[in-house]
């Protein structure tokens, strides 16, 4: 039976050892551990539950020329994450059972993160036909969270169907939220000012908000459970809050790319930079920190989004949309919200690993550091400056927005079942 012996990590801010023993924590404090064992050396290191990401794009089956099921785990593993919901979007999409057994599997070969499957809510991402949705929620990967990210459920009475459908077996949509009537395809970047001023079609933040506003009726009508993705305005976080305080059950996450990065990027024609829902001005930003703050907000998830570079690098209009997120994550929102005062890191621990975990019904994960829990961690160094290289990415892809900033706060070590999967961004294999 493996064992590992975490010493002098920083649990609760008191330094104490770990004993992991067959993927699960069995002692903790002052541990005298038999000679022989292996030991992981943690001194000045915080202990945390894994990070997980409800929120990232692993493109395969489809297009495994950005991204495979295992360079997105590696670059997962490298972040701090233990367990990351693939995204539906594939070719074909994640709209049966098969399909979604299929990625399951696919995630269990490779072995350093759980990877679990997001089913499609409608057939094809079509909008128009509920996917299988029963069969996919009592196949082997037990799916919970539905979403057509990339595309919004448009029609109120689909979205109506599906939330009443996934209510007994309890299952929670993840909305896209983009009214096409008011931010088509053409759409690339906030409007307001700088989309008026470099000729660029505008995406509107009541895009947004109506279709927050709309789901969040729904989701009150059914009494069933909505999950807000990447929220992105000021309008949306108000409607949020005020579902909250009338006990309506929706969730809802914020990007770092949003939480950090301002729609004056854009001034520049830069692709790296064009992203669904656009990035939107320092009102926007400063709305979203506070609610992500104060609970408003309840995740962090990254929307890892890799392209090949025939697909980004393109005009703005014509380039893909999307950013990569997995293996930046921690370093950015410990920088902005941690290391600013914002929040503590208790708190980014239940954005980051507690409340992802809840949201996706993964009780293995975002467990306490206790006895008995799973042995699914991270350690971090608060302290240690990062500067990200895009070259340096495990990612297949490189539309990283990062490139060149640095941060306050990485990721040292991540451990999936009593096991390190990723230790100073090296990638450990089973």
């Amino acid at each position: 039976m493996t064992e590992l012996l975490i010493t002098g990590a920083r649990l609760s801010g008191t330094p104490g050892d770990v004993l992991i023993r067959g993927g699960t924590i069995v002692e903790i404090g002052r541990v005298d551990a038999p000679a022989g064992i292996e030991r992981l050396d943690a001194d000045g290191l915080d202990l945390l539950p894994g990070f997980v990401d409800l929120h990232t794009h692993l493109r395969e089956p489809g297009r495994e020329d950005a991204e495979t099921i295992a360079s997105g785990s590696a670059a997962a593993a490298v972040g701090g994450f233990t367990a990351v919901l693939a995204m539906a979007n594939t070719d074909p999409p994640t709209d049966t059972a098969e399909a979604a057994e299929l990625i399951l599997d696919r995630g269990r070969a490779v072995g350093i993160v759980e990877v679990i499957p997001v089913g499609a809510v409608t057939k094809a991402l079509a909008g128009q036909e509920l996917a299988e949705l029963g069969l996919m929620a009592r196949s082997r990967a037990r799916v919970r969270l539905f979403s057509d990210d990339g595309h919004c459920v448009q029609d109120a009475r689909v979205m109506r169907r599906a939330l009443e459908y996934l209510k007994p077996f309890g299952g929670v949509i993840s909305q896209h939220a983009q009214d096409s009537n008011l931010a088509g395809p053409a759409a690339c970047c906030h409007e307001g000012e700088t989309s008026g001023r470099l000729g660029l079609p505008g995406w509107p933040g009541a895009a947004e908000s109506v279709i927050v506003a709309r789901d969040v009726q729904l989701a009150r009508h059914t009494a069933s459970r909505v999950h807000i993705a990447h929220v992105s305005t000021a309008e949306s976080v108000e409607i949020i809050r005020w579902a909250k305080a009338k006990g309506i059950a929706v969730t809802a996450e914020v990007t770092p790319h949003h939480l950090a990065l301002g729609t004056e990027l854009v001034a520049g024609y830069d692709p790296t930079f064009k992203v669904n829902p656009p990035l939107r001005p320092t009102t926007d930003q400063e709305s979203l920190r506070a609610a992500l703050a104060d609970g408003t907000i309840d995740a962090v998830a990254t929307d890892h989004a890799p392209h090949a570079r025939h697909d980004k690098e393109h005009t703005f209009e014509a380039a893909a949309f999307g950013m990569l997120g997995l293996e930046t994550a921690f370093s950015v929102v410990h920088d902005l919200m941690v290391t600013s005062g914002r929040m503590t890191m208790t708190d980014l621990v239940h954005r980051m690993s507690v409340n992802p975990a809840r949201i996706a019904g993964l009780d293995e994960h975002g467990r306490g550091l206790d006895v008995g829990a799973p042995a699914n961690l991270v350690l971090v160094d608060p302290a240690r400056r990062v500067t990200v290289d895009r070259a340096a990415s495990w990612s297949l892809s490189r539309n990283n927005p990062w490139h060149g900033m640095s941060f306050t706060g990485a990721v040292h070590t991540t451990i999936l079942r009593g096991r390190p999967t990723a230790h100073d961004r090296k990638v450990i294999h089973a």
